[in-house]
């Protein structure tokens, strides 16, 4: 009888059929075939868990805009990188173009306070309202930084745009910014650096319209094999 491996057990075949039966499975052709909001909606949440962000921009001329990001990720620490997925250019999007126009941008945390009017920014508003009005939440400025901040976001980070990197199979682009502003609670910074994320309210987001309230696990050491 044939055995497979699973997280360090052994499976007999019978096991394995049960399992395969309990499964749903999916090859590359046949999420393909999927219908298109069905597969967005699949492919967005089996990621997981993914940071909720706010990012805010304003235009030359002065009009702000501000879009819910899921996307934000580390690029490095020494120096200071953050980096976001946008999604192709192939229509109007207000965040890549005031970014590229000025060279800055924040990335602002969203609290589970604010996480139903952070989505309404998901909306397609005109080029000339500005989100913070259209969802009610209030722009914050840092010395002469032009670009906004969100003022009820308990982590708010004004970056310069470095880079951005086309991703050739299928035309989203790798934004890249260095971190010119970091702006949050003293007492929520622990003393090796760590950040307090539950103190902070912070909230998580799965796919595209699933909102959570992260729980803190436990923290552990650096590992040596």
């Amino acid at each position: 009888m044939g055995h497979f491996e699973r997280a360090g057990e052994i499976l007999n075949l019978n096991t394995f059929v049960q399992i395969a039966f309990m499964d749903k499975m999916f090859s590359f052709d046949k999420i393909m075939q999927l219908p298109s909001r069905y597969r967005t909606n699949l492919i967005n949440m089996v990621s997981g868990f993914k940071a909720a962000n706010l990012i805010g921009t304003k235009s030359k001329n002065g009009q702000p805009n501000l879009a819910v990001f899921n996307s934000v990720v580390h690029i490095g620490a020494n120096p200071p990188y953050l980096g976001f997925i946008l999604r192709p250019t192939t229509v109007e999007r207000h965040t890549y173009e005031n970014l590229k126009e000025t060279g800055v941008y924040t990335i602002n945390q969203i609290t589970t306070a604010i996480h139903k009017q952070a989505h309404r920014t998901s909306a397609k508003y005109d080029r000339t309202i500005s989100e913070f009005d259209a969802v009610g939440l209030t722009e914050f400025y840092q010395n002469d930084f032009h670009a906004p901040f969100v003022a009820e976001s308990h982590i708010k980070i004004g970056l310069s745009f470095q880079e951005e990197h086309l991703v050739q199979c299928n035309n989203t682009r790798l934004i890249i910014g260095k971190i010119e502003h970091l702006i949050l609670p003293k007492k929520a910074i622990l003393e090796d650096g760590d950040v307090n994320l539950e103190d902070l309210d912070t909230a998580a987001v799965a796919g595209l319209y699933n909102y959570y309230s992260p729980e803190h696990l436990g923290k552990y050491g650096y590992v040596k094999p």
